[in-house]
């Protein structure tokens, strides 16, 4: 019985994390209103805000988390850099005095 749980498990998982796989998205490459692509300074911004502009994309369609007209991989540098800044960066741990 053991046996099986752990397989159906396993299975669940499997399942739920190809499900979180990104797929193509239809909006890539259309211009925003200023026509020029998001770079690397708009991705430490968004990643920044990302907190907040997932919670208001929860209850819009409007407003999405990422930009999906960027640059390439300094505007997702940056998205990363603007995460880490806002949630600390991990560093909190290492600092803690026991």
């Amino acid at each position: 019985m053991n046996k099986m749980f752990v397989i159906m498990m396993v299975l669940v998982m499997v399942l739920l994390l190809g499900a979180c796989a990104a797929g193509p998205n239809a909006l890539e490459g259309t211009p925003t209103l200023s026509g020029e692509p998001a770079g690397f300074l708009l991705g430490v911004w968004h990643g920044f805000i990302s907190l907040f502009t997932f919670i208001v994309s929860l209850f819009s369609d409007q407003v999405g988390v990422y930009e999906v007209f960027n640059n390439g991989n300094w505007y997702d540098f940056g998205f990363i850099l603007g995460i880490l800044i806002f949630y600390g960066g991990g560093s909190g741990g290492a600092c803690s005095r026991k």
